[in-house]
């Protein structure tokens, strides 16, 4: 069945009229467009963007046009608007976010302008700065939330008089701490998520390890606590450790100290089953177990926290993935839709990761076991 199958009678109807509007004027904009059609500007850009995959009309700036009858043009360099986009990292977690939100973009006929900062930036505004003097018509950014200045930038993105959306961060700016838009992971449910999974398998004991330096861990730890006091179980007589970035060369001797500290609490208090947060610090962790003569899942169950490789590794770890792919789609429609109607109330969007079960947790050793 084509695509042409598959379409709604007003989605046709309204493509219809839009060829027909077409033929008769040569070039039409798109604010022209939702005015004699009765649609946002989202709708009428997926329509343009279907037509022109079709060959039936050529995409220019700010509209659409006749094909030229010349040689097929190539208009996926085309856009009808831009997007600036500045996240922390360009080599982890956020790849995922930005090739979502392209594959948003280009539905909308948008275009993406990546750049990158750091998690050790004092400053965010150098790279915002560059992204709006480019001319970006919105913005999708995740600032670093504790550099001295973080307060001020939020202050200046919420006066730029563009949409600006969150990603992975909240916050609120002016007298009436007005929330700014947001799309993020609910981490403190991917949490619990894996703490009822272990719970499940009769763990009674699940501590939490999470990597320091990261903006995720407190939503993390939170999502823990909440799942461990909820299922009666001990969060004090387990671990709850934070260890070194595994990813920080210089952290080795750091992180190789910490993770026996944690595996010497584990011994102590009879945990049975952790959540480490992230991939790299699980790794790490389960290799440390090996070192020490640890079975994982059999003395140990582990449940990595990012999935970004905790499936290649052996045994492939359980992991809670966060939805990298949706929150960089749902930003690019979130900002579409301010560019389209800035009068909408502010949205706020939350997004559910999901559990991976692989090889790494299983139920505890019986007593009889472990003799």
């Amino acid at each position: 069945m084509s695509n042409t199958d598959k379409r709604g009678p007003l989605q046709v109807a309204r493509r219809a009229r839009l060829l027909e509007q077409l033929q008769r004027d040569g070039v039409l904009r798109v604010s022209d467009l939702t005015d004699a059609l009765g649609a946002s500007t989202v709708t009428i850009r997926r329509d343009i963007a279907q037509l022109a995959s079709e060959g039936l009309v050529r995409r220019v700036h700010g509209g659409v046009a006749l094909p030229t009858g010349e040689e097929q043009r190539d208009t996926e360099d085309v856009f009808s608007g831009s997007i600036g986009m500045l996240v922390p990292s360009l080599d982890y977690y956020y790849p995922h976010v930005a090739r979502g939100a392209e594959e948003a973009a280009r539905e909308l006929d948008l275009r993406i302008v990546l750049r990158g900062s750091s998690y050790e930036t004092e400053d965010d505004r150098p790279q915002l700065n560059r992204l709006v003097d480019q001319g970006v018509d919105a913005l999708i950014v995740a600032p670093r939330m504790d550099a001295p200045t973080a307060q001020q930038t939020i202050e200046w993105l919420a006066g730029l008089g563009i949409p600006v959306v969150l990603l992975e961060r909240t916050a609120t700016a002016g007298p009436h701490h007005a929330h700014l838009e947001s799309v993020v992971s609910d981490h403190a449910q991917g949490a619990g998520m894996a703490v009822r999974h272990l719970a499940g398998l009769g763990h009674r004991k699940v501590g939490v390890v999470l990597a320091a330096l990261s903006p995720t861990s407190p939503h993390i730890h939170r999502g823990w606590h909440e799942a461990v006091t909820e299922l009666g179980l001990d969060a004090t007589g387990t671990v709850d450790e934070q260890v070194p970035d595994a990813r920080t060369p210089d952290s080795k001797n750091a992180l190789d100290k910490t993770l026996d500290k944690t595996l010497d609490r584990v011994l102590e208090t009879g945990t049975t089953a952790l959540l480490v947060h992230a991939d790299a610090e699980a790794i790490a962790l389960v290799q440390r177990c090996e070192e020490r003569q640890l079975s994982v899942p059999g003395d140990l169950s582990v449940i990595a926290y990012d999935d970004e490789v905790a499936g290649l590794f052996s045994p492939a770890l359980t992991a809670v993935r966060p939805p990298r792919g949706s929150i960089g789609r749902a930003a690019v429609r979130l900002a579409a839709d301010r560019l389209a109607d800035p009068q909408r109330p502010t949205h706020r969007i939350v997004i559910s990761p999901s559990l991976r079960i692989r090889d790494s947790a299983a139920p505890p050793l019986s007593p009889a076991d472990t003799r």
